[in-house]
């Protein structure tokens, strides 16, 4: 996130050098024009800015990352705690949390040869923070053997 943050600022600063103050100096960006119609024409200063500021949406909102940030810790041999959180900006996924941490169970379940998990602990809830909200999700699981795993104490 860092390092989002300093290819932003360095970005702010790249656009605000394309203009001079003083008369002598020689503009970053040449005061061309590309031609796309007979009447229509953009100048390379407003491809420049257009780029920067897509550029810096895309750090910002970042539509390749993932919703969820997970951190897991092995609490004992058969138990773990999830706790996950959402990122900032996002177009949904806010009711994913419970899949996520199922999703994960089962895949512990399966990577060391247990039979099924139970939930112990769910929690769901939005974490204030000065930027903005965040949702969140916590949750301890315990893997069972395939004796102990009974459809009602499961999930």
């Amino acid at each position: 996130m860092k390092l989002r943050a300093l290819f932003l600022l360095v970005a702010v600063l790249a656009a605000g050098g394309c203009t001079s103050s003083g008369s002598t100096a020689s503009p970053l960006i040449p005061d061309k024009f590309i031609q796309l119609t007979a009447k229509n024409s953009v100048s390379l200063s407003t491809l420049a800015t257009a780029a920067v500021v897509a550029a810096a949406i895309y750090v910002v909102y970042d539509p390749l990352a993932p919703n969820w940030e997970i951190e897991e810790a092995r609490l004992n041999d058969n138990t773990y705690r999830l706790s996950m959180k959402m990122k900032r900006y996002h177009t949904g996924g806010a009711g994913e949390s419970i899949q996520l941490l199922k999703r994960r169970a089962s895949q512990l379940q399966n990577e060391q040869g247990f039979g099924g998990y139970q939930i112990v602990e769910f929690t769901e809830g939005i974490d204030s923070q000065t930027i903005g909200a965040r949702r969140v999700a916590e949750g301890v699981i315990r893997l069972v053997q395939q004796q102990q795993a009974d459809s009602f104490l499961q999930n």
